[in-house]
């Protein structure tokens, strides 16, 4: 599972005493509410799923697939369904590769979902080696379904963004930048990552004055 509320609030806490742009921010719309995630495959493939589609479409196609395999959280019957059964539940061609590659990592015992590196970055290359997930996707599942605490999505556009608003910057971060920023920010990065989510949430209207 991943961070905890309390969790979340200590982290964010350690960085507001450093960085008093982070304190004003939670002063102003408040500390998260903790992501999680279940730790595992069925959380892997439904991140698959989700990608390009809307919430709601994904969880349509879980649900048929779900139904047709009789438990699609179980990667021994998706590797042995066939293309046409899966593309029968709604997935594209690609995604149907894509599950049945992540459900042969992992009964094949290549991706030890119980058992991944413990560092960070060994963990994010492990993941993807999976055809289909990508960096972020790593990156977010670290974080949801492991509570990784200083996992650190660079890349995502929402984290870019507001951490421009929240530091006042004039234009949008890259992600080199974004990325050199946040080495002050260990071993809290995680926290903050949801933090920045959360402020995304919120609207323009949280931005500093």
């Amino acid at each position: 599972m991943g961070l905890s509320a309390e969790q979340l609030k200590a982290g964010l806490d350690a960085l507001a005493l450093t960085e008093p742009a982070i304190a004003d921010a939670i002063a102003r719309i408040g500390y998260p509410a903790p992501r999680l995630r279940e730790r595992g495959y069925a959380t892997l493939l439904r991140t698959i799923l989700g990608q390009q589609v809307s919430v709601q479409s994904a969880n349509a196609v879980w649900r048929k697939l779900d139904g047709m395999l009789g438990d699609a959280s179980d990667p021994v019957r998706v590797a042995a369904a066939s293309d046409e059964t899966l593309r029968a539940a709604g997935l594209s061609r690609q995604k149907a590769g894509y599950a049945k590659s992540l459900a042969d990592e992992v009964t094949s015992g290549r991706l030890p979902l119980d058992a991944l590196a413990e560092d960070d970055e060994e963990a994010i290359a492990q993941l993807v080696r999976v055809k289909g997930i990508g960096r972020w996707s790593a990156e977010v599942y670290l974080l949801f379904a492991e509570g990784r605490p200083d996992i650190w999505p660079a890349g995502d556009l929402a984290v870019q963004i507001e951490i421009g608003r929240i530091f006042g910057h004039d234009t949008r971060p890259s992600e080199k930048l974004v990325r050199s920023l946040a080495e002050a920010w260990r071993p809290h990065r995680g926290a903050l990552a949801i933090f920045t989510w959360h402020h995304y949430g919120a609207g323009p209207d949280t931005a500093p004055v």
